[in-house]
């Protein structure tokens, strides 16, 4: 069962910059941008750790200093709390490493 509503998804979204609905499916979407390939690959190392702590996994896809991720959670059928607490760690540990273009 989701335990968040379509409203407060949404209110989530909004004080999470960068992220957004997927169209046509109940998820949400960054692409972070570091420096290069070993901050990209390092910030997938500590998400990990959380994910794997929260038992809660991200779908992602990382090119060089790109990396795209898409929350939702499966078993709900669409994004729940978890997604937006994953979301938010995600912001913070991005936060203050090199950015690229």
């Amino acid at each position: 069962m989701r335990d968040a509503t379509k409203v407060e998804i949404e209110e989530a979204l909004a004080a999470l910059p960068g992220w957004a609905a997927v169209q046509g499916r109940d998820a949400i979407r960054k692409t972070f941008v570091f420096a290069n390939f070993n901050v990209a690959f390092g910030f997938m190392g500590r998400v990990a750790l959380m994910a794997e702590k929260m038992d809660h996994h991200p779908e992602w896809f990382n090119v060089y200093n790109r990396v795209e991720a898409t929350l939702a959670t499966h078993d709900a059928g669409g994004v729940t709390r978890l997604d937006v607490q994953l979301a938010r760690f995600m912001d913070e540990a991005a936060a203050g490493l090199p950015a690229g273009t």
